[in-house]
């Protein structure tokens, strides 16, 4: 579980207080939804204290380029890499999406990210988080024209957004030539609307988009079975 500066999982554990962001449900989410056992070559967008990352890593070999443009979470997350069963297999870079999208010369077979989001909503006042969650340094069109150039042919682009804000970028992915293939729904409490989703690109078209949804607590507050399930191979202790 957490505490001010540290998160502890089954499979590592890592801090969390130097980071733009620290660990949060839509990263762990996000992390048990991306990926699949074909994933070789993985990068993640903003990887903040690596969370996402790590997680990714504990489900499948892959071999995971995290980058972020804060010097403070790039060495955070390089600690927490290098302190996990999986060091030998991640690499954190001091890097900008944009930047390495035009000069990175291999191809991803997963692209993850937990991106700059609310670009029409309320802005935070502090400035790394500024940076770190809004679109003002990576637009939306970035992301998906990044990604065209990064991705091998059958490769995926997985993200959580607001679940309002999702239909703008899912318009913006689908002019740029990325098609939505996968879905998970979530629900913060039963009986709610849906706040986040997690999505799932790619460069095919698939005659069904795989839809699921996820409801994380009970009208009581407690957690909801298919939420601990979920968990029960990961959290130390879910109240």
């Amino acid at each position: 579980m957490t505490n001010d500066r540290q998160f502890h999982i089954k499979p590592f554990s890592l801090s969390h207080h130097q980071s733009t962001m620290r660990v949060g449900t839509d990263a762990i989410l996000l992390g048990l939804f991306a990926g699949s056992s074909n994933t070789k070559k993985t990068l993640e967008i903003g990887t903040g204290c690596g969370i996402i990352s790590l997680l990714i890593a504990s489900k499948y070999n892959t071999v995971i380029d995290a980058i972020d443009i804060d010097k403070a979470s790039v060495a955070e997350a390089k600690s927490n890499f290098s302190n996990s069963p999986f060091h030998h297999r991640m690499n954190a870079i001091h890097a900008d999406f944009n930047e390495h999208a035009n000069s990175y010369s291999g191809k991803y077979d997963l692209i993850v990210s937990n991106p700059p989001f609310f670009i029409n909503d309320f802005r935070p006042d502090d400035d790394k988080k500024k940076t770190a969650r809004h679109g003002d340094s990576l637009s939306y069109e970035q992301i998906c024209e990044g990604s065209l150039k990064l991705l091998n042919p059958t490769g995926k682009l997985c993200l959580v957004l607001p679940y309002d804000e999702s239909r703008f970028f899912t318009g913006i992915a689908g002019q740029k030539g990325l098609r939505l293939q996968k879905q998970q729904l979530i629900f913060p409490k039963r009986g709610l609307q849906p706040n986040r989703i997690n999505l799932q690109f790619g460069l095919e078209a698939t005659a069904n988009i795989e839809t699921t949804k996820l409801t994380i607590r009970e009208e009581d507050g407690s957690f909801t079975p298919e939420y601990l399930t979920l968990l029960k191979d990961y959290y130390i202790a879910v109240k």
